[in-house]
């Protein structure tokens, strides 16, 4: 039966389970009578929804406290073995699939490099499948207990009812690959199994937001920069966050040539890909047959030596030219949507580390209006090389906290997006 404003008893239930799940998982373990002023429920509704949960097997007892004067209370958490999600990072180096508990602890995890086929898509269907199916057997958890499989991937990412996720990666060379249906028609997944599907910095900013360097925050940047580069915007009007093809605003008109096709593209002078290339053209020797993580490692080594080294010129004044290029195309998210963050993410911005930081925050603020630029902090990320995976095992959780902690009911084309609530929510305060 609905209510005036259209919300059921089932709807009212599932809100009040969802509220009590997100308040254990972020602030838990915390009694019962900490979850009336954390959720805004009465004590007979928090009492019921725990109740109900914890004959769900969702929700244990972690300990007591004190009370004052009174007899010590019970606290409660989610429990970490009720549930478990796959996420995936469909890289420019490698396939990173990993397995987490509900507590998104890491479980198992195994990697597929990416070298001459690259992003052939049957190569990267076949790593997906293989990759899942190797964590899973590695920890022993049978493929009927997943909430679902989050992946993140390059491009831009199309939901449709009739193909589910197709992902167009100019870059890359796939133009409209319906990777989710190749996926169900080739996984050892059951006919069920729900897949979340969705860019890459997305996914990065998703982790980052919950559990990174944007907790708290309601305006923010966070920058992939691996062998390409992307954004996650996050704003009040786009609170689940959202993609954006940063890589490919134009830096310099009738500029180099980028992966995309365009002239001038950020992607072609601050990506690692074309970073190392220029090297090259100035005469840079990166070690032989090596992949770009180990390239820009002896690039970075080049341009730093220890103390009493030389100096590489090409590779200082390359880098130097990067983190000029870099700033500026910060000073265009600053101008465009004044976050109070931006955070710096993927393993190439990781590599180039802390010490590349203060010549790209210097020109930033050169090329930025003084007020927005003032009011932003740019930092690297707090959550490492796994921060894509995390963000995408993110996605089947917060459908599962959607839904009140209750598996979707299947549909042909896999469970619809109930998960952008939660994410509207961010659920840390």
């Amino acid at each position: 039966m609905a209510g005036r404003n259209g919300r059921t008893v089932r709807d009212l239930r599932r809100a009040n389970r969802t509220a009590v799940l997100q308040r254990l998982y972020f602030d838990g373990p915390l009694s019962r009578f900490e979850l009336g002023p954390a959720t805004g429920l009465s004590s007979g509704s928090v009492s019921n929804v725990v109740a109900d949960l914890v004959a769900d097997g969702l929700v244990e007892e972690a300990g007591s406290v004190d009370s004052d004067g009174g007899r010590p209370r019970t606290l409660l958490r989610v429990a970490p073995g009720s549930g478990h999600m796959i996420g995936v990072d469909v890289g420019e180096t490698r396939v990173r699939v990993e397995l987490f508990d509900l507590t998104l602890t890491e479980l198992a995890r195994t990697e597929r490099p990416l070298e001459q086929q690259r992003y052939d898509v049957e190569v990267i269907v076949g790593h997906l499948r293989d990759g899942v199916a190797e964590v899973l057997a590695a920890a022993d958890v049978a493929p009927e207990r997943l909430l679902g499989v989050g992946i993140g991937v390059p491009g831009i990412v199309e939901h449709r009812p009739d193909r589910g996720a197709v992902v167009h990666g100019q870059t890359i060379g796939w133009d409209a690959v319906p990777l989710e249906a190749l996926l169900r028609a080739t996984s050892r997944l059951p006919e069920t199994a729900a897949y979340f599907i969705d860019n890459g910095a997305k996914t990065l900013g998703q982790a980052e937001m919950w559990f990174g360097g944007g907790r708290g925050a309601r305006n923010a940047v966070v920058v992939l920069f691996g062998s390409g580069v992307g954004a996650c915007l996050v704003t009040p009007e786009v609170e689940h966050g959202r993609a954006v093809e940063w890589g490919h605003l134009t830096v310099r008109v009738r500029g180099r040539r980028c992966r995309c096709g365009a002239l001038g593209c950020l992607e072609a002078y601050a990506g690692a890909e074309s970073l190392l290339e220029r090297w090259r053209e100035e005469g840079g020797r990166p070690p032989e047959g090596t992949d770009e993580e180990t390239a820009l490692t002896a690039m970075l080594a080049a341009a730093y030596p220890p103390e009493g080294g030389t100096a590489d010129p090409a590779a200082l004044a390359v880098l130097e030219e990067t983190a000029e290029y870099l700033g500026a195309g910060l000073s265009d998210l600053i101008n465009l949507f004044q976050p109070e963050r931006i955070l710096i993410g993927g393993w190439a911005g990781l590599q180039l580390g802390a010490g590349f930081l203060p010549a790209v925050r210097r020109h930033a603020a050169a090329y930025a209006l003084r007020h927005p630029a003032e009011k932003v902090t740019i930092e690297l990320g707090r959550l490492g090389p796994d921060a894509v995976t995390v963000g995408a095992a993110i996605l089947p959780l917060a459908d599962f906290f959607a839904r009140g902690g209750r598996r979707p009911e299947p549909t042909p084309q896999g469970p619809p997006p109930a998960w952008r609530a939660v994410l509207r929510e961010r659920a840390p305060h």
